[in-house]
């Protein structure tokens, strides 16, 4: 069966394991049901998120315009320390900005390569974890905004990574780790802005991937400069894709790109 639609980030379900589902705009494909079997991936064109003109995807899924001037693509997306809603001062659009950084964000701890720390939106838990890959994780701190959940994070990351192995975590190369330990060493650490928002009872939460067989040497695939690839999908891990010639394709990093889904 031949499919077509432009990709995003494949959606997810926190169940054991983690289901994935690739949605196009007129159809939706449960990707566990095509473990083991081969499938077959087209460039055939491009659609901006934002503005959904057929332009070349600058980064995010948006064309170099949009990325440059839409609330979507901020700064403060990638860094929430530069966030400035709490002050009434605008970005791009002050209400946008408002909505979205102006809600629970919490600050968290991850191990898919290695211990991480990272930023989130509360109604992004577990989805943001299980999208980086992680094994394992655990919230530090629950804060009413996106800035203090930015400069938490800024301040732990003095005696913590805030980024992933993408090689280590498609390979499975992982220890597990005790992170009610690192959460109660890192602590002291946390700003003052943000220390009585510190989380002092949960637990770790545990995810699964279906992966029947991870790579030894991940390769990634890049469809701009390929434009069809056909393999015989193992495992899905991440917005990961991973086949059993050890390709690995990144769907989220892909985000845009119209293609040709033959399964």
């Amino acid at each position: 069966m031949i499919y077509q639609g432009v990709l995003t980030k494949m959606q997810t379900e926190f169940l054991e394991p983690i289901q994935y589902y690739l949605v196009f705009e007129n159809d939706f494909i449960h990707m566990n049901q095509l473990l083991n079997k081969p499938i077959e991936m087209k460039l055939v064109g491009h659609q901006c998120l934002s503005c959904g003109l057929d332009r070349p995807i600058y980064r995010q899924g948006f064309c170099k315009t949009c990325f440059f001037d839409k609330p979507v693509a901020g700064d403060w997306i990638m860094r929430p320390e530069l966030s400035t809603a709490h002050l009434g001062k605008e970005d791009r659009d002050l209400e946008y900005e408002k909505k979205v950084q102006l809600q629970p964000h919490i600050v968290y701890l991850a191990n898919s390569s290695n211990v991480k720390v990272g930023v989130t939106r509360k109604s992004q838990v577990p989805t943001r974890w299980i999208d980086q890959g992680a094994h394992e994780a655990i919230e530090i701190v629950e804060v009413p905004n996106r800035y203090l959940a930015g400069i938490t994070e800024v301040a732990l990351k003095d005696y913590v990574a805030d980024k992933t192995n993408w090689r280590n975590m498609l390979k499975n190369d992982v220890t597990d780790e005790n992170l009610l330990e690192w959460r109660q060493n890192l602590k002291q650490h946390i700003p003052e802005e943000a220390k009585d928002y510190f989380i002092e009872n949960n637990s770790e939460t545990h995810l699964h991937f279906p992966v029947v067989q991870y790579p030894l040497k991940p390769k990634s695939l890049n469809l701009e400069k390929q434009i069809s690839y056909a393999g015989n999908l193992v495992g899905i891990k991440g917005q990961y894709l991973i086949f059993e010639d050890q390709t690995v394709f990144n769907v989220r990093a892909n985000e845009g790109l119209v293609i040709e889904l033959n399964v």
